[in-house]
């Protein structure tokens, strides 16, 4: 009917019939009904009114009408569909509709609700505009609407008329979508009116639309703030080399600004169908960028120095000689070229011998089983051993293979900070003589068993010695020194609360309104360095991957906490770990996070932080475990700079709160946003690594790809299979098998990345006969963390220079992006001598999104998403890129294939997975996204996992099917020898039956 001119005619036959002497309302009001049903489908139906002037003919109806109810309200409903147009709802508000609409809505009466109800539905459409809300503020309808409001809460006792008390919330929500509104709401005392008659809505479910549409006033009219902080930008600074300013952007003040206020309201949904909408406008559609290989981005003999960084292609095809001298470490040109590393000295002074700690030990804990010292305690910065040498001793099994031990630390002083026995509140420092770190340990080892997989105290004391960070740390995280171990129960996601949004909303404007109760007292603080709070929870953040700035005890039992923003940054808050000891027992503590940016987040879908009791750690239950209740993530008052949000004014933080009961009183413990994975942690397991693989079967070597702008060693694993033998064949075997580059942790805050990357390198190191076949099939080149200086100094996404590392591949700086210019070199080195690697793949976190998935690209799947014109049969594209992501949709349950995407976005054209795809020419080029939460997969129903959070077990369990994967890539791709493919179907067709075994059992 509408694409007939249904409305056209309809509107015609109105003003036709209205303007009679005596109209004929037998006539109209059935002509009324139509247009308000037909003009709610009609999108264009607010410009046909304009058109054909039926606004004043509409208005002119209604005011003859005022007193006969039965004409006005068909009336009222044809200028509410008016209205749901903008810019007919403004002429109707130029033309005097909201003073009629004044006249019919009343105070609280039984009589004509009907036409009372269908005014205000009117007015809230008018009320769209922004224009008609300034003119109901200008008038003092806001005012009157506040009086309104309240007449019907106090008169509707037996609530039959929610309706009309939602639409009049409705009117003061769209009101106040200008700054002068909410003044006057604010002057008006609109906060208080709404919170007090709100109370008595807050035990009826059948409220809950009236509890909702005040909660989101409030918090839109909520006065807004600064962080109360001194300064937005991060506690640490960091002068980098050169004459490259680090000074990050300005946080200059702001006035109050006109903002659409309908951009506040919180709505508890994911936003795919927005990120899909943006997605495709962002897509890249210049077919020239897709296809085109940009050249170097550099001289191509500077490649040459990358050449040490690949010993294992130096075996010659000589029968019985190869190379010997396999020690990889990057030549003197290669080192030359490093910056020379400034620290701001009033933040970081340089480390010299190695770094004494304060470690938080306990000894109110009951003696435990005595165990031995680890076998092995390793010199902090040693190299790896030559595995060369593992290739004479199968000829020579006489010859010893052992490496050297090293004693721990020699030259440090150490404090180890213990608790009195009948208090944790009170720390004394305890002083250890140099030498006496091993005798602590070792006896704290005596007392309590400690035995976890893949890591020991001792090797982590001596990295962390050798470790640099800005801030000099001094203290390690008992969670770390310790280590974890997941614990043999899977927790469920946690069942969100109904209404713990709007109730933790309305918790924060009762400070506002209520503050009789408030402390607001600062009893930890980053920047002030020392606070005296007693009889508070006491907080501490200055070990390494901590990040906590300031904690704010507002009331007895809550605190209000922010994360220090990254190094040179003035943003990206999102990872928090801290301590928090002197809790008391069977006592709820709410805990507010409040300068988070992302706009939503896992939290409000299930997940939970993680945290860590020493007293369970050293009781023989060393786990991180999800923790809190009463879980939410809302927008809050405080109020981000222009600077601070990327250049858009208006933006506002996002509060994370939560709610613990400790499991003991008296604990120290830790809280995380997710499972820390420090770098300290990252080098003691490679030294274990090292230990623990078999040298005759593993070829395993860890060279240094660069120093980092503070310091710090980024490792580079090469590992591959030993040669069968020294003939011939063999040795070309093992020079000419595919790469596979393998990478994680750009991103700091995404330590999730950092697990998965451990269950990869732990199985490609194993006896697992998959991995012995795999080992055989690719030389894995690895960086298991790209990012080590934001890692160690608590930053969510940057490095030392501010800058997102991932958006630096199109043209790394060699002193800026060191760790990003060296791999990129790296790759380029492997494409030059024509070993381009069959797969490249960056690990990452998503912080939004269940299940594990990769990102990959396709030029004709962005053509075809964007609606692109191209003929896309002329473009010649291999499919390929899709075999991998396939193969873990069926061998790793936590991977889904429908969540997978092929786009190439133009704002992602300076991450690693673009420019390795188009510049290294690598057809499977992937970015691993592994979430923080949980799945939702099919594939974790049948394993009885769906619905739960995931663990580290999880996690490294992904990286070793990751593996899994790429065996059967590679088994697909490439050809294989008779010997490698029997070996192959016979452990494939065992994994397969394993599989259907498990299928079974959840059927």
């Amino acid at each position: 009917m509408i694409s007939k001119g249904g409305s056209e005619a309809l509107l015609r036959a109105l003003m036709n019939a209205a303007q009679t002497a005596q109209p004929d309302y037998s006539v109209l009001l059935p002509l009324l009904r139509l247009l308000a049903k037909i003009g709610q489908r009609d999108k264009e139906f607010g410009l046909k009114v304009q058109k054909l002037e039926a606004i004043d003919v509409t208005l002119s109806l209604a005011r003859k009408n005022l007193t006969h109810h039965l004409n006005l309200v068909h009336c009222l409903w044809v200028l509410r569909v008016y209205a749901s147009s903008v810019s007919a709802g403004t002429m109707l508000g130029i033309n005097g509709a909201m003073e009629l609409l004044f006249k019919v809505i009343t105070p609280y009466t039984k009589k004509h609700t009907r036409t009372v109800r269908a005014a205000i539905e009117a007015l809230a459409a008018l009320l769209k505009s922004k224009s008609n809300s300034r003119r109901a503020d200008n008038r003092g309808y806001l005012c009157e609407l506040l009086r309104l409001y309240q007449d019907w809460h106090r008169w509707d006792t037996s609530n039959k008329y929610i309706h009309i008390r939602r639409g009049l919330l409705l009117c003061l929500k769209r009101i106040t979508n200008i700054q002068s509104a909410r003044e006057t709401f604010l002057s008006a005392r609109g906060m208080e009116i709404l919170f007090t008659t709100t109370q008595d809505c807050l035990d009826s479910k059948s409220l809950d639309p009236i509890v909702t549409a005040v909660a989101q006033i409030l918090r839109k009219c909520y006065p807004k703030r600064p962080l109360p902080v001194a300064t937005v930008h991060s506690s640490y600074s960091f002068s980098l080399p050169g004459n490259v300013n680090a000074e990050p952007p300005r946080a200059e003040p702001e006035d109050d600004y006109e903002d659409d206020g309908e951009k506040e309201v919180e709505k508890d949904l994911d936003n795919e169908d927005l990120e899909h909408k943006e997605e495709d406008e962002d897509l890249e559609t210049d077919v020239n960028k897709l296809c085109s290989k940009p050249g170097l981005d550099r001289p191509e003999e500077d490649l040459e120095q990358y050449k040490a960084m690949c010993p294992e292609l130096s075996f010659t095809f000589q029968v019985g000689q190869y190379c010997t001298h396999l020690r990889v470490i990057p030549n003197t040109a290669f080192m030359e070229q490093q910056p020379c590393r400034h620290r701001d000295q009033s933040a970081m002074r340089a480390v010299s011998g190695k770094r004494a700690f304060k470690i938080p030990l306990q000894n109110w804990v009951k003696k435990g089983k005595q165990i031995g010292t680890p076998a092995f305690e390793k010199q902090a910065m040693g190299e790896s051993v030559h595995d060369a040498d593992a290739l004479d001793e199968r000829e020579d099994p006489g010859k010893s293979h052992a490496p050297p031990l090293h004693p721990l630390l020699q030259d440090a002083s150490w404090d180890t900070r213990m608790s009195h026995s009948d208090s944790m509140s009170c720390f004394s420092p305890i002083h250890v003589e140099a030498g006496g770190v091993s005798d602590v340990v070792t006896k704290l080892l005596e007392r309590h068993h400690q035995d976890i997989p893949f890591h020991s105290p001792h090797c982590y004391l001596a990295r962390a010695g050798s470790t640099k960070s800005i801030p000099d740390y001094r203290v390690l995280a008992f969670s770390d020194f310790w280590g974890h171990q997941p614990p043999a129960y899977n927790q469920s996601m946690l069942e969100r609360k109904n209404g713990v949004q709007r109730a933790k909303v309305l918790e924060d404007v009762r400070r506002l309104i209520q503050p009789g109760d408030l402390i607001d007292r600062v009893v930890f603080d980053l920047d002030e360095r020392s606070t005296d709070a007693l009889d508070c929870l006491r907080f501490f953040s200055q070990f390494e991957s901590g990040n906590l700035r300031k904690a704010i005890q507002v009331r007895k039992q809550e605190y209000d906490l922010i994360m220090n923003a990254d190094v040179n940054s003035i943003q990206h808050h999102q990872w928090f770990y801290f301590e928090v000891s002197a809790m008391k027992p069977a006592v709820p503590y709410r805990f507010n996070i409040i300068n988070c940016e992302k706009v939503n987040s896992q939290f409000n879908y299930g997940m939970q932080p993680v945290m860590y009791s020493v007293k369970e750690a050293l009781q023989g239950k060393p786990h991180w475990i999800r923790v809190g209740y009463d879980i939410c993530y809302y927008k809050n008052h405080y109020r981000r700079s222009a600077a601070a949000a990327g250049g858009e004014r208006g933006k506002s933080y996002y509060t994370l709160t939560f709610t613990i009961t400790f499991p003991h009183g008296e604990d120290v413990c830790y809280l995380a946003y997710h499972y820390p994975y420090t770098y300290s942690a990252l080098m003691s397991h490679l030294d274990i690594l090292e230990e623990m693989r078999n040298p005759n079967k593993v070829y395993y070597r860890q060279a240094t790809l660069c120093q980092t702008l503070g310091g710090n060693p980024c490792p580079l694993l090469t590992i591959t299979a030993m040669p069968e033998s020294k003939s011939r064949d063999d040795l070309e075997q093992f020079c000419n098998r595919p790469y596979a580059v393998l990478m994680a942790r750009v991103h700091p805050g995404e330590s999730n990345a950092s697990w998965v990357m451990k269950g990869t390198m732990e199985f490609l190191v194993s006896s697992d006969p998959i991995a012995e076949l795999l080992r055989k099939c690719f030389i894995f080149k690895i960086i298991p963390m790209l990012n080590p200086d934001g890692v160690i100094n608590g930053n969510h996404r940057c490095s030392l220079s501010g800058d997102d590392l991932n958006r630096q591949w199109l043209a790394p700086n060699s002193q800026l992006h060191p760790t990003i210019y060296h791999i990129k070199g790296l790759l380029y080195y492997l494409c030059n001598i024509g070993r381009v690697p069959l797969v490249f793949c960056d690990y990452h976190g998503h912080s939004q999104k269940k299940n594990v998935f990769l990102y990959g690209c396709s030029i004709k799947e962005t053509l075809w998403q964007a609606g692109s014109t191209i003929n896309t049969a002329v473009v010649t594209e291999d499919v390929g890129y899709r075999t991998l992501p396939k193969i873990l949709d069926k061998v790793a349950p936590a991977f889904v294939m429908n969540s997978c995407s092929f786009l190439v976005e133009k704002s992602r054209e300076s991450t690693a997975r673009v420019v390795v795809w188009r510049e290294i020419g690598v057809l499977r080029s992937y970015t691993m996204e592994n979430t923080y939460c949980g799945c939702k997969s099919y594939a974790y129903l049948l394993f009885s996992c769906r619905g739960l959070q995931i663990g580290t077990r999880e996690l490294e369990e992904m990286g070793a099917k990751f593996c899994l994967g790429l065996l059967i890539l590679q088994l697909k791709s490439l050809p294989c020898s008779k010997n490698l493919m029997a070996q192959a179907a016979g452990l494939l067709d065992l994994e397969e039956e394993m599989t259907d075994r498990w299928a079974q059992r959840s059927e």
